[in-house]
């Protein structure tokens, strides 16, 4: 892996790739199309240190799958049936503890006021743009489309990721970058973590859709 190859790149070489991202918070999905010493500067970091822990994770990580190497139709099945499934399963939970621990915790230093209505506003956005993919833009590429009828649609979807990050970052802050205080109890805890999968999971599905799928699509003949 050279610093010169994009994030975009080495997270489709190696699933193995994304954990050292994610532990960095170096953002692969929107923010592919930086190249990996670009990103490092940006985020203060070593690039030759990056390389050797990816490196070392992809060796660590054994095989995986290569979701470049799969049909379109697989890919978006597999979207749909991971990343979709999981976002609607999870996030619900999730907005019920944050509402338990504004109630009960109202007042204590470090209660993350105002998560509620932003995981709220988050999951009616997710909603909305996976209802678009499955019901329009998926079944398009199923059929194989062409980039000039996908064009639209998918840099509508795209620009809608773009908003997705800005939610996760509101999510940091308000919770203090997902660091719990002191007297945090379980139901707390779980909500971080819950939050912390969340974040790592529509990563992940970002760089499937951005990165290979929609690219994919936008060059078809």
């Amino acid at each position: 892996m050279q610093s010169n190859s994009t994030l975009g790149e080495i997270a489709r070489e190696s699933q193995a790739a994304t954990r050292v991202f994610l532990r960095h918070r170096l953002d692969f999905c929107c923010g592919g199309h930086r190249t990996l010493a670009e990103a490092c500067e940006l985020a203060a970091l070593d690039p030759a240190d990056i390389e050797q822990e990816l490196a070392r994770e992809v060796e660590r990580g054994g095989p995986s799958t290569r979701w470049d190497d799969r049909s379109q139709t697989e890919l978006a099945d597999h979207i749909e049936q991971h990343y979709h499934a999981a976002l609607r399963r999870d996030l619900p939970p999730l907005i019920d503890a944050a509402r338990r621990i504004e109630r009960v915790h109202a007042g204590k230093p470090g209660v993350p006021a105002g998560l509620v209505d932003v995981l709220t506003a988050f999951f009616t956005e997710m909603q909305n743009h996976m209802t678009k993919e499955e019901r329009v833009v998926f079944p398009l590429i199923r059929r194989g489309a062409h980039s000039e009828l996908m064009h639209l649609p998918v840099r509508v979807l795209m620009s809608e990721h773009e908003s997705h990050g800005q939610y996760l970052a509101n999510i940091r802050e308000l919770t203090d970058d997902l660091r719990l205080p002191a007297a945090a109890c379980a139901t707390w805890t779980a909500l971080y973590a819950g939050l912390g999968t969340v974040e790592a999971e529509l990563m992940q599905h970002i760089h499937l859709e951005n990165n290979i799928l929609f690219a994919r699509a936008l060059r078809a003949h």
